[in-house]
């Protein structure tokens, strides 16, 4: 990945990827993200969806809804690392659930951390990459 395409997530604006089967979140994160000034490259509800995206847009941060429908965020968050390096230390889990409800699954996963949906911040983005 060229240097020119990937930004600092940690000094300057994070590019992101947000992946969640509800399509009225995803218009709401992403409006609410891109005026807090993340740059949101991408959306995606499915896990083939999400893979291929992730390839070809190449984010800093890539945001992971924990239950995809009949799929499951934690198996796509493993799937990302393992099919783009890049990724690792890049990958959030999100969810309306209580962190506690998943807190063995989270700590399994390579994600860098988990955002409750009603926590989600730029804030809350950069300390997690920080």
């Amino acid at each position: 990945m060229s240097a020119e395409r990937r930004g600092d997530p940690v000094a300057g604006r994070v590019r992101c990827l947000i992946v969640d089967d509800d399509e009225r979140f995803l218009a709401a994160a992403q409006g609410y993200l891109t005026n807090g000034g993340v740059d949101v490259v991408g959306t995606a509800t499915n896990q083939a969806d999400a893979l291929r995206q992730a390839d070809s847009l190449q984010p800093d941060v890539v945001l992971v809804d924990i239950m995809l429908g009949d799929e499951s965020g934690f198996v796509l968050a493993l799937r990302l690392v393992e099919s783009l390096p890049e990724l690792d230390g890049r990958v959030m889990l999100i969810s309306t659930h209580d962190e506690d409800d998943f807190a063995d699954l989270i700590a399994e996963s390579p994600a860098v951390g988990f955002i409750p949906k009603i926590s989600l911040s730029v804030r809350t983005i950069h300390n997690l990459l920080a």
